[in-house]
């Protein structure tokens, strides 16, 4: 099956990175300033030129922060399409290029405008849109998101893998810095994994991936910043979005997007809801060495996590005038579920042949979950363009409250004696996070292309976590574990400041950039009195320079200094009981790592698609990595450590194309060589591993606005310091029909068709050997209804002109 899945893996490949054809020489630049309504900056949006005597793609761009786009071209007649999600496509026609740049000024875009009748080209926003320093990720156009959730998307962007328990890494990377609407969340910021299997992928407009990022960002997350931006409207009138959700295992939901502005002022309000029902399994095989005897345990474990989410997000924008906008949200979000497992050890000695016992285990857990964030955010725009000022207010408040219950039988190896009484145990879990965040941006213009930005951003969170395990006596008397009780308590205060400075001369452009953070992170147990307090300041420097090369390619290479502190997750140091045998947990002595990172980027645009390749190297000091020990009884405890250090260096591809008007690939490659050091834990600890994953989407529009998708997903096995991962491959499949006068759209699509989406190690150590086999999340089938109200069409192409 991994080999069938390869072959179609790389037989994509080589059909989405075929050789294109060449572009003419570039000469000179087609500029602007793409803006809405109010004249802010519209980001991110897709500009494309065609050549006007033949209407075919001469080249493409996309707007950056400040609304700004740039399109080298030779001398002739041309038109550009804009297009962008919640605005009307803008047509601008009879651009003329002689002997010098064109500048095309203030482009407005608007929901009221009419796409106009002469331009016979019209297509829809791209999936990938490419870019050197950020790669942007439409989740709309993406058929395999319809009814998932925010791990369903991660796990279909590029450079991004997710591996059962929701924990998502960049490039190979497991150190990467996950923000909503470019700021932490409560969305996903208490819940960790678990916060991103419960956004819901509705929600969600697009993702940006930034794997080198400029001193303007935090300096946390060593691979680089994933950006979750979700949905938001600001046109005239009353408009929106609205899907039914339902699926096997499990998964009925409904959401809503609406916004209603009158003049000067916006509302907006997003609501979902989901019943999901998660069943997953795994398998372990151990072997214990101990003085000559061979100790062998088969667990096998069958689990399942259903519950209820509510998640809504409302608020209001108030434009005193063009220039200046106010913004004021609330989000809040209920989670309440429970989690069922059941797991089964047998113990043998020496083979398998002479089994010794069975044990049961079964865990019954009740948990809640409330998150609220208050956002309130002002933009001032001045005369000049681009000279802005940003502030940015915000409050977090989570809890989350679990309640478990755990049974354990013994039997002899006849599995119906009983070999102990029964055990009981009680876990009492409460955790707290508060989080009051104010960050401000300034960025002035200078010259003709000069940019200077400073900012600060200050931080202060405290978390507790209350734990509490109880066993119930003979006598049926709950009785407190003393050495399972007690209060963790985590302070941290983080204070940054940064300045960047910017320019471009002729085709040669330029970022410079340096952070200073102050951090300050105390950890105590309140019970023992063990405090653990951490003060460190570090400066994070940054710099990107991108040079325009002929034939529309363009070069960049970047530096950037990360790090990565430790979560309260990392430190806190209680464990986890579901499995009383491997045991998870932080690890209050943890130091922050450091990273120095360095990019090379190269961006081709082509008549039919585009290619962005890059090669890369990360030195990586005090490396963070999960090692399991094993004790004499086969108990096994894993949990974060600082190795000496890490080299990665690695080449990655994404690319689209469209060999034809009805036919869309696009795929990405990566290959990375991962050099581990951790002798100074252990001379056993190291590695030395060569692995690479492939990604690749072909996207069919056989009917009338009807499309079909299939995607291959394979990432090859992986050498760890302490062992190897295995090989894993996934095919997923959708296919979508707009009804209702193209006003609804009706998705169905089947998430790890061969069910194969498994994760399978092997651990070795000095006195074991053990090998896990996994499936968080099992074949999921969803069926989606999506209904848009007063908002823009999705328009077919006509079949006779504007073929690219």
């Amino acid at each position: 099956m991994n080999k069938l899945f390869f072959f179609v893996s790389l037989l994509l490949s080589l059909m989405s990175f075929k050789a294109f054809a060449q572009a003419p020489a570039a000469q000179f630049l087609i500029k602007g300033t793409l803006v809405d309504e109010q004249r802010n900056p519209v980001s991110y949006a897709s500009v494309v030129l065609f050549a006007k005597q033949d209407s075919g793609m001469v080249s493409g761009a996309t707007s950056d922060d400040a609304g700004r786009f740039g399109i080298s071209t030779r001398p002739g007649t041309y038109y550009a399409l804009v297009t962008f999600l919640s605005f009307d496509k803008k047509a601008i026609t009879d651009i003329r290029v002689t002997n010098q740049d064109v500048d095309l000024g203030m482009i407005l875009l608007t929901s009221n405008t009419e796409v106009l009748r002469e331009v016979v080209v019209q297509g829809e926003r791209s999936t990938m849109e490419l870019s050197l320093d950020k790669k942007i990720f439409n989740v709309g156009t993406d058929l395999a998101n319809a009814g998932g959730t925010a791990v369903n998307i991660l796990s279909n962007v590029p450079s991004v893998a997710v591996d059962v328990e929701g924990n998502v890494s960049l490039r190979g990377s497991n150190n990467v810095r996950i923000l909503i609407d470019g700021k932490p969340s409560g969305l996903v910021s208490m819940g960790g994994g678990s916060g991103l299997q419960q956004l819901q992928a509705n929600l969600i407009e697009r993702v940006e991936v930034i794997t080198n990022p400029s001193a303007r960002y935090e300096a946390e997350g060593m691979a680089g910043i994933i950006n979750i931006v979700l949905k938001k409207e600001r046109k005239a009138g009353f408009n929106g979005s609205f899907d039914i959700i339902t699926g096997y295992p499990s998964n009925f939901g409904a959401a809503a997007n609406v916004n209603y502005r009158r003049k000067d002022l916006n509302f907006f309000v997003n609501y979902a809801a989901a019943y999901r029902n998660t069943p997953g399994n795994s398998i372990l095989y151990q072997e214990l060495y101990e003085n000559d005897t061979t100790f062998i345990t088969r667990q096998t474990s069958e689990n399942r996590q259903e519950g209820m989410n509510h998640s809504i997000r409302g608020g209001a924008d108030y434009f005193f005038n063009d220039k200046n906008v106010l913004t004021g949200a609330y989000t809040w979000r209920m989670s309440k579920g429970k989690r069922y497992a059941d797991i089964i050890y047998r113990d043998y000695l020496f083979n398998t042949s002479n089994l010794q016992r069975v044990i049961s285990r079964t865990q019954d857990e009740t948990e809640t979950e409330p998150n609220s964030e208050y956002a309130l955010t002002y933009k001032r725009t001045f005369a000049r363009e681009g000279h802005e000022l940003t502030a940015d207010l915000r409050y977090l408040d989570n809890w989350e409250e679990s309640d478990q219950y755990f049974t354990e039988r013994a039997f002899l190896s006849d599995g119906n004696t009983p070999e102990a009484p029964v055990l009981l145990q009680r876990s009492l879990n409460d955790e707290t996070e508060k989080q009051l965040l104010v960050q401000i941006d300034y960025v002035y213009p200078f010259g003709e292309e000069g940019k200077l930005e400073a900012g600060l951003r200050s931080s202060s969170r405290d978390m507790t976590n209350n734990f509490a395990v109880t066993e119930q006596t003979a006598s049926g008397v709950w009785s407190p574990l003393d050495s399972l009780n007690n209060s963790f308590l985590y302070e941290e205060n983080i204070h940054a400041v940064y300045g960047i400075m910017g320019n471009k001369v002729n085709k040669l452009s330029y970022q410079v950039g340096l952070r200073a953070e102050w951090t300050d992170v105390t950890t105590t147990l309140r019970q023992t009195k063990e405090a653990n307090p951490r003060d460190y300041a570090n400066l994070f420097p940054s710099a990107h320079v991108t040079y325009q090369l002929p034939d529309q390619h363009s070069l960049q290479v970047s530096y950037s200094r990360r790090v990565r502190r430790p979560s309260y997750f990392d430190l806190s140091p209680f464990v986890t009981l579901t499995d009383r045998r491997n045991f998870f947990s932080g690890n209050p002595d943890l130091d922050p790592e450091f990273s120095n990172s360095f990019e090379l980027g190269h961006m081709k645009y082509f008549t039919r698609g585009s290619l962005s390749s890059s090669v890369y190297y990360r030195h990586t000091t005090g490396k963070v990595l999960r090692i399991r020990r094993v004790n004499e009884l086969g108990f096994a405890t894993t949990l974060p450590e600082n190795l000496a250090s890490e080299d990665a260096y690695g080449a990655e591809f994404i690319g689209t194309y469209e060999p034809l008007r009805w036919w869309k690939l696009d795929g990405s490659f990566n290959f990375f060589r991962a050099i581990t050091d951790g002798s100074n834990l252990d001379t056993d600890f190291q590695s030395d591993t060569y692995s690479w994953f492939s990604r690749v989407t072909s996207r069919i529009s056989f009917w009338d606005n009807a499309d079909f998708q299939l995607r291959a997903n394979y990432e090859a096995p992986q050498i760890l310091p302490q062992g190897r991962r295995k090989a894993l491959a996934t095919l997923d499949l959708a296919v979508n029909k707009d009804i209702l006068k193209n006003n609804g759209t009706l998705t169905l699509n089947v998430i790890d068709v061969f069910n194969s989406r498994r994760f399978r190690t092997i651990t070795e150590g000095e006195n074991f050997y053990t090998e896990i086999d996994s499936q968080g999340r099992r074949r999921q089938i969803n069926l989606t209804f999506n209904y848009r109200l007063h908002q823009a069409k999705k328009q077919s192409r006509p079949a006779e002109q504007g073929d690219y």
